[in-house]
């Protein structure tokens, strides 16, 4: 079944097409990348979730097209908190759709954010990089994206719209720190080793709306400690409800289990953590659980 809505959320008429349900969709506890692609999951046997439906999600802006999914818990008719999920720097990859599928197990609605356009997923560093800077560059730019993604998923009757949380994996975790600097309405934001610097959107007293969680990897060489220190000091100064957890010897990306293998192919210093990660998505769980009392 094909639904098509046309809606008025964007400066140009927006379509957004909800296309062809999946109702036995598949979960990886952790899902990552293999050796040769971000893109694609790393191959671990996956369980059949019967109750976790998952819907390809595509809409306009009017300059772009936008791809991306939402999931969420088919066997629970009540409405959910909603929350978004924007991905690492390599784009709408099958690790961050495994996400989805993981937080709405976890009862809530949830749809990955598409900030490139065309559900772009891209297999290097350099283009990544290069795809990435335009979002720290321009915070506005990345706010927009995120306010069209999150508009649509309002519009799912699944979703309830007074309790909206955001996470964020590396790029992401930036994008969702920044998205609480500019201000957006949330209940709560979850960094997951992203970074932390501010790109000249200081938060300012008493601006930053929703509670802060940031998992980040002590052993972190994208984060250093001078870095982390101004974050805590800039957040302290905007009397932000901020919690810092950081995780021994772990490194960047360390949710991800495909990064063990993409920093040695591009010779990146990211590993995966199986430690942290589970550690880190437990803190997640407890926050989320308490926002959205």
């Amino acid at each position: 079944m094909t639904v098509k809505q046309i809606s008025s959320i964007f400066p140009a008429v927006a379509l957004l097409i909800l296309v062809s349900c999946n109702s036995g969709a598949d979960k990886t506890p952790a899902a990552g990348t293999d050796t040769d692609s971000a893109a694609t999951t790393n191959g671990a046997v996956v369980r059949e979730l019967p109750h976790v439906k998952t819907e390809p999600v595509e809409y306009e802006d009017g300059i772009k097209t936008f791809n991306s999914i939402a999931a969420f818990d088919s066997a629970n008719a009540g409405k959910k908190p909603i929350v978004l999920i924007i991905p690492e720097w390599w784009g709408v990859t099958d690790y961050v759709k495994d996400r989805a599928k993981q937080i709405a197990e976890l009862g809530y609605f949830a749809m990955v954010v598409d900030m490139y356009g065309g559900g772009k997923v891209l297999s290097n560093p350099k283009d990544a990089g290069n795809e990435a800077m335009k979002y720290y560059k321009n915070p506005q730019l990345a706010q927009e994206r995120f306010d069209n993604a999150l508009a649509i998923a309002r519009s799912y009757p699944q979703a309830d719209t007074s309790r909206i949380a955001a996470i964020g994996y590396c790029f992401g975790g930036t994008m969702v720190l920044n998205m609480a600097r500019l201000g957006e309405r949330l209940k709560g934001v979850v960094s997951f080793h992203g970074g932390l610097e501010n790109h000249g959107i200081t938060a300012r007293k008493g601006g930053i709306i929703p509670s802060v969680l940031v998992l980040n990897g002590d052993a972190d060489s994208f984060v250093p400690v001078s870095t982390v220190n101004e974050f805590k000091k800039e957040m302290e100064a905007a009397n932000a409800s901020m919690q810092f957890i950081g995780y021994p010897n772990a490194k960047h990306a360390f949710t991800n289990p495909g990064a063990t293998a993409l920093g040695e192919k591009f010779k990146l210093d990211i590993k995966y953590d199986e430690a942290a990660d589970k550690a880190s998505w437990e803190e997640m769980k407890k926050f989320l659980e308490k926002i959205f009392q």
